[in-house]
């Protein structure tokens, strides 16, 4: 844990601990000597530098030799940094965190700073193996039609603008699809629609290449096929789509708004405040329940992790 430094960019970066190239070191080597793919998660360039120290110096004695090995995040990483990863055989995995917490970045660290975070462009330019995804749910939402409005419009998901031109769509979407298939080994296998490939395609409720940029975000499937099998279908499709899996825990919002909101979504009014259980902790008075001592955010206790069925909470 010594080698992970983490994104929260309403805090200072951390250091990583002085005893991180002893730490990673002997890790690295295992990986290497047993040809096991890798990937560690970095923010900062300042952290990458000093992994990438650690792996150069493996890498002379075990030759990393073509093994698939990859960085996370890599916001801040900086040209010097991008061409050593490429030296090396790796790749950069990205994902839209910086449509939830640029304004954060920029109140820390500027705007010019924010301009290129992370460096996509240079990234592709050098020719290292880049793959767009939303590291779902920890830090940004698991829609990837947000990562994509993200990477077209090079705007936050508040509005504010981070980088002076955005991604053609072209290129955002092969970041998703073909781009990503490299780091699960599964280059010419997926994500193109070809002979050969698996039957991996969806049909939209708009054309993405054409819709409005604003509208990108608010883009859905209507029908999902993974490997040739039909996952999800609606609209016009409902009749093929598989049998619904059960929402679990039953008290989750989900079971109630199901899906990713948009704005032309039914009406949420009905459904707020809405008990889907008994309670007996507050008995439904939603005043009793705003002054109430329950430990609800304790997520190691009992009503942190079940919390009370009634939203009032």
């Amino acid at each position: 844990f010594s080698a992970a430094d983490f994104e929260d960019f309403l805090e200072p970066r951390p250091d990583l601990a002085p005893n991180m190239e002893a730490d990673l070191e002997p890790v690295v080597r295992h990986l290497v000597e047993q040809r096991w793919p890798f990937r560690l998660h970095a923010t900062y360039d300042e952290s990458i530098s000093r992994m990438l120290d650690v792996f150069e110096k493996v890498d002379r004695d075990i030759p990393f030799n073509g093994l698939p090995w990859l960085f996370d995040h890599a916001e801040t990483i900086s040209p010097r940094n991008i061409e050593r990863v490429r030296a090396l055989g790796g790749g950069i995995a990205i994902q839209h965190r910086m449509a939830f917490q640029g304004e954060y970045f920029i109140d820390r660290y500027g705007a010019k700073a924010a301009e290129a975070t992370p460096p996509i462009q240079r990234m592709l330019a050098e020719g290292v193996p880049v793959g767009a995804g939303t590291d779902a749910t920890r830090v940004a939402s698991y829609n990837p039609w947000t990562a994509l409005y993200w990477l077209v419009s090079g705007k936050t998901v508040g509005g504010t603008t981070l980088y002076p031109q955005g991604l053609p769509r072209a290129t955002a979407l092969q970041l998703f699809t073909h781009g990503s298939a490299w780091f699960s080994s599964e280059q010419g296998k997926k994500g193109q629609i070809k002979v050969g490939q698996l039957a991996d395609l969806v049909a939209l409720t708009a054309e993405f290449f054409s819709v409005e940029e604003e509208q990108i975000k608010w883009l859905e499937s209507v029908l999902t096929v993974v490997g040739g099998k039909v996952v999800h279908a609606a609209s016009e499709f409902d009749k093929l789509a598989p049998p619904t899996v059960p929402v679990m825990p039953d008290w989750s919002p989900v079971a109630l708004v199901p899906g990713h909101w948009s704005p032309n979504a039914a009406p949420l009014s009905a459904s707020i405040h809405q008990c889907i259980g008994s309670c007996a902790v507050h008995e439904h008075q939603h005043d009793r329940a705003r002054r109430s001592s329950v430990p609800v955010s304790d997520h190691q206790g009992f009503w942190g992790a079940f919390g009370c069925s009634c939203f009032a909470f």
